[in-house]
């Protein structure tokens, strides 16, 4: 096996010595900060993101109180870390050795789509329960009825891993979880690219890089990380918000450049804006990318909503694709951290992670 490049395996040695010290945390940021940065293949990935997973085993076992979260978050890096050298006889045994570990503690191997945790209703298995009575009192009262629908999509949920100061603590930072569901039916581009770039890992180790007070929280820069890059995750016949060049040439996925690939808007879908939506920013009509925002509980802007009549060439129309369906008040949380020029945080707020469930 090759050598490392010298300053990623200083950063993996400094994260070393930091878990053994009982300094995990600090660990986990070398690791997202300067380890990360340093990777040049999927290999070196793969050794930052084994890594981390050590780091969060280290974590539960000196936290009991939340060894069930920092497992999870173990057991997913290590996912991700196989994903990326499916090859690693050592990432797969340390993998399996913290599933014993999970199995003997009773800890889920993830957070997945559980109706019960330790006996009580999970914020997703409420849903689950009561769509599965609308279900059964559908069913009861048109059992008659043997006209067949199109069955829906399965129902996609995602959490995202966040790090920031609270306003209301901010001697400390926090490590917490938003999950939203997904409207693959009513924006299907949107969701498609969202999921890209999920599955590619482009919004780890990311920030939310605007937060207003009363209005949004945004990120999804997967460039540049302040607001300034981003790009879908498919192609949909769209570069720079344009199907044709200058010369009326169109755009195909080869003569746009990644960087410039764009979702059209699919704003018409009924979907509105209000407490927990999950909606793409842009700088224009059809040129969406990767940048997302979530509104906070006391926000509803209606202005973003397409209404018939409205020209959204003119006025500014974004497509809701997506819901808050747990952690909703860290979301709250974050709309009220403190912020700067440019709407910027004053402390990083992290995006660690985006998962499907």
């Amino acid at each position: 096996m090759p050598p490392l490049p010298s300053d990623l395996q200083a950063a993996l040695d400094m994260a070393k010595k930091l878990v053994d010290s009982g300094d995990s945390e600090k660990a986990l940021g070398v690791l997202r900060d300067t380890a990360w940065d340093a990777t040049k293949t999927n290999s070196h990935k793969a050794r930052v993101l084994s890594a981390a997973a050590n780091a969060y085993i280290s974590r539960g076992e000196s936290d009991p109180a939340n060894r069930k979260k920092h497992w999870q978050a173990a057991h997913k890096n290590y996912q991700k870390a196989l994903k990326m050298d499916s090859g690693s006889k050592d990432i797969r045994r340390d993998m399996n050795r913290l599933a014993s570990m999970m199995d003997e503690e009773a800890i889920s191997l993830g957070k997945g789509f559980q109706i019960l945790d330790d006996g009580s209703p999970t914020p997703l298995g409420v849903i689950a329960i009561v769509g599965f009575i609308l279900v059964f009192l559908v069913a009861f009262k048109f059992t008659g009825d043997a006209i067949e629908n199109e069955p829906a999509s399965e129902s996609i949920f995602v959490t995202m891993e966040v790090s920031y100061i609270h306003p209301d603590n901010p001697d400390s930072r926090v490590e917490e979880s938003i999950v939203i569901e997904l409207y693959p039916d009513d924006a299907p581009k949107h969701v498609e690219s969202f999921l890209s770039h999920v599955d590619n890992f482009r919004y780890d180790s990311t920030a939310f890089h605007r937060v207003i007070d009363g209005f949004m929280i945004q990120g999804g820069d997967i460039e540049h990380l302040n607001g300034g890059g981003g790009y879908s995750g498919q192609w949909f016949g769209y570069c720079n918000g344009n199907t044709a060049n200058g010369a009326g040439e169109p755009y195909t996925s080869t003569s746009c450049d990644l960087k410039g690939w764009t979702i059209p808007g699919e704003h018409e879908n009924g979907l509105k804006h209000g407490p927990g939506a999950l909606a793409a920013a842009h700088a224009g009509l059809n040129t969406d990318g990767s940048q997302f925002y979530i509104v906070p509980s006391d926000s509803t802007p209606s202005h973003l909503d397409w209404e018939d009549g409205k020209d959204c060439s003119t006025s500014s129309c974004h497509t809701v694709f997506g819901k808050v369906v747990s952690g909703q008040d860290v979301v709250d949380a974050i709309s009220e951290v403190e912020t700067g020029p440019g709407d910027g945080p004053v402390d990083d707020v992290r995006l660690i992670s985006v998962t499907r469930n």
